[in-house]
């Protein structure tokens, strides 16, 4: 007996349909795309503290996770109290003046200063200055 070329198609393409989400499951997240974002193309949120900028956030080939982002504070404000995560953070200061508290200890910072912050530490931000103060930060779990 010969079965219709249509029927085996159309069954095909539905088991297909059915085996898709269970593919995606196998595989994992999707990994972050490579490629460059402009502010414009970032997640961007207004916050009473000032502004946020989602430039990147997923897994990639290495990582489970990677998070980049900017916060533009308003002068006197904090994104949040200081606070520990068990991700390890970069932070780079462009703009502006602000003080970066890490494990306690408060250092003065404006454009260019760099912070990294391991793992379970006590760290924060607060910008102190009368303008905008400007920053960027990176992190990542294995």
């Amino acid at each position: 007996m010969k079965v219709p070329v249509k029927n085996n198609r159309r069954e095909i393409l539905r088991a297909a349909a059915l085996l898709a989400p269970l593919r995606a499951l196998a595989e994992g997240p999707t990994a972050l795309a490579t490629g460059t974002l402009s502010p414009a193309e970032a997640k961007h949120a207004g916050q009473p503290y000032g502004e946020t900028w989602q430039y990147f956030s997923g897994p990639t080939a290495e990582l489970s996770l990677l998070t980049a982002n900017a916060i533009r504070l308003k002068p006197g404000m904090a994104p949040h109290p200081p606070h520990t995560h068990p991700e390890p953070e970069i932070m780079l200061v462009t703009e502006g003046t602000g003080q970066f508290t890490i494990e306690g200890k408060k250092t003065a910072v404006g454009p260019g200063s760099m912070a990294y912050c391991a793992g379970n530490r006590e760290h924060g931000v607060v910008n102190t200055g009368k303008a905008p103060m400007t920053y960027f930060f990176w992190k990542w779990k294995r």
